[in-house]
């Protein structure tokens, strides 16, 4: 069982910078891909980012390479997404979470568990 707790969102100006913090209790390290995932009204849950088990492999959504990171320190238990020049349409509610399986799924099906959440608001 893992319980996933994310921070770090706010309200932020257009080419502004954000770092969400997932800190995940159980053991992720080496176990799980964790993934970002947002959700804007009335719109589906989309994929933003994923990291692998091990390695430090990534992946990104499209529309956010080049801007934003993912990166995880197992030590802490912690998956980190530093977003940078960010824009209007970057808003949404930012979701954590955690897949078991040995590669780095987009499908939101594919992962087991989710944090509850946290607001991102770009506007000036």
């Amino acid at each position: 069982q893992v319980q996933l707790v994310e921070s770090g969102g706010g309200l932020v100006q257009p080419g502004g910078s954000l770092r969400l913090s997932c800190a995940a209790s159980g053991r992720t390290s080496g176990t799980y891909v964790m993934g970002w995932f947002r959700q804007a009204p009335g719109l589906e849950r989309e994929f933003v980012a994923g990291v692998a088990r091990t390695g430090g492999r990534t992946g990104y959504a499209n529309s956010v390479k080049g801007r934003f990171t993912i990166s995880r320190d197992d030590a802490k238990s912690t998956v980190y997404l530093q977003m940078n020049s960010l824009k209007p349409e970057d808003t949404a509610v930012y979701y954590c979470a955690a897949d078991p399986s040995s590669y780095i799924s987009r499908g939101r099906y594919e992962y087991t568990y989710w944090g509850q959440g946290t607001q991102v608001t770009v506007s000036s």
